[in-house]
């Protein structure tokens, strides 16, 4: 990955050392080179550079200035490496989080130790980015997850929130939903496809017939063979099987 870079110095005879360097090195490109502070935040805005050699005295706006203005815009920031003739500086170099900063006249050796920290740290950027970018597609590729259900009791439609559901079971194929005033049908036809339109933080499968709200657990017993059984919140306090692969899972939600 080439490092796209920016030269900001005063001094023509530094802008080019540095850029002879620099074009020695084939994993980084230079965009672009400023003379100022004021065009350095011009350049920065309208370029994009990963990262910025930044002369720290300048007339008018010097190295520090150029980044207070680019903070006080909320715009990307590069990264920056500090170029001075005086390490007095070097303190308030990293206080602004300076991925590090050179002395004049640059040696080759200290310019490669550099480049090697704003790589990993651009790489290690990429890396959580295209994390984050899995992440979204993810989500946006989920099913949709719906807050009310549809649930059949006697000749009545009813609107049930989801966060209202107690648990649901299949018996005879046909998906039963249970809250504390209501006991109904579901027009889903498995649990699976039930399970995927509620919030998988919520809805646990405790066994293969039943899904449960972590929410709505009011105890659990303990059974034969370490197994358990979980006493739910509804008006007949119903006793849930917990199948023997989930028991792990269940002592990791409620930290048995």
């Amino acid at each position: 990955m080439k490092i796209s870079a920016l030269i900001v110095d005063d001094e023509q005879p530094a802008r080019d050392e540095l850029a002879y360097l620099l074009k020695q090195i084939p994993d980084v490109e230079i965009i672009g080179q400023g003379k100022n502070g004021v065009e350095a935040v011009s350049l920065i805005r309208e370029l994009g550079p990963d990262l910025v050699f930044l002369d720290v005295q300048m007339p008018g706006l010097d190295g520090f200035g150029v980044i207070k203005k680019l903070l006080d815009r909320n715009g990307r920031m590069p990264y920056f490496i500090f170029v001075t003739a005086y390490d007095h500086y070097a303190v308030r170099a990293f206080e602004v989080n300076a991925v590090d900063y050179l002395l004049k006249p640059i040696e080759r050796n200290r310019l490669d130790k550099a480049l090697q920290r704003v790589s990993a740290m651009l790489e290690a950027s990429e890396a959580a980015f295209q994390k984050l970018d899995r992440l979204v597609h993810m989500i946006e590729e989920r099913p949709m997850q719906s807050s009310k259900l549809v649930v059949k009791s006697g000749n009545r439609m009813v609107l049930v929130d989801s966060s209202d559901i107690i648990y649901a079971t299949i018996e005879d194929g046909v998906i039963r939903i249970v809250t504390k005033d209501l006991d109904g049908q579901s027009n889903f036809r498995t649990v699976e496809e039930l399970q995927n339109n509620l919030d998988p933080n919520i809805f646990w499968r405790a066994h293969r017939s039943y899904l449960v709200n972590i929410n709505r657990i009011k105890e659990v017993v303990p059974w034969f063979k370490s197994s358990y059984q979980l006493k739910m919140q509804d008006r007949h306090e119903t006793e849930i099987p917990v199948s023997r692969a989930q028991t792990r899972r269940l002592r990791e939600l409620l930290n048995l």
